[in-house]
């Protein structure tokens, strides 16, 4: 069954292996997750568990808010997300999820908000090459033909100049390569999408072998 929890990526390092590999890492820092409520087939139509990450001051709650973290016996909370395929019956409301749940050599599918860029042209967007940068060629950084004469349009999906980045990213199959209970850290081996300090969503890998 799957498991999650909630984080803030700290930023990016590297450990030496034993066998003396080094390996990129990015740090997340991932404070005990608190269960909130727990989603049944008979009551919502599908199974989940839903957890608050990271407290907030009660004047910055309103009520529903307040009354529904009560529940839980704890304060509101900045983030709230959903985990599914998770085995609801081993958790119960109010209690703390914590790093532990994962295991060094566990694979993860992280999920962040990548960095905004603003608006970009195609070749920093799409990686596209660019013209002759002499004089006389007139065609330096554009995106080039826009289709064909005949449907007397611009097709759907031309890759063209826009915003780029704030787009919410799932990187799969990273390997956790260590598991810091003392510090609430997991270090990822790889990057993963976002600033430092982002919010970030660690689970059980969709696709791992």
């Amino acid at each position: 069954m799957a498991k999650g929890i909630l984080g803030r990526k700290i930023g990016m390092t590297q450990v030496f292996a034993e066998n003396g590999d080094l390996i990129p890492v990015t740090v997340i820092e991932a404070s005990a997750n608190v269960v909130l409520q727990k989603k049944t087939v008979e009551t919502d139509g599908y199974e989940a568990i839903q957890v608050g990450f990271e407290d907030k001051r009660v004047k910055l709650s309103n009520k529903p808010e307040q009354g529904h973290v009560a529940k839980a016996n704890t304060a509101p909370k900045r983030f709230i997300r959903e985990f599914r395929n998770v085995n609801v019956g081993e958790y119960e409301v109010g209690q703390e999820v914590k790093v532990e749940i994962f295991a060094e050599g566990d694979v993860v599918d992280v999920t962040g908000v990548t960095k905004g860029k603003g608006f970009q042209g195609v070749i920093k967007r799409h990686g596209q090459s660019r013209g002759p940068m002499a004089h006389g060629s007139r065609y330096h950084r554009r995106p080039g033909s826009m289709g064909p004469v005949a449907p007397n349009r611009v097709f759907k999906q031309k890759k063209l100049p826009g915003q780029m980045g704030g787009t919410v990213v799932t990187i799969q199959n990273l390997e956790i390569v260590k598991v810091d209970a003392d510090r609430n850290l997991l270090l990822v081996k790889g990057n993963v999408p976002g600033s430092k300090k982002a919010l970030v969503t660690v689970k059980t890998a969709v696709k791992s072998k």
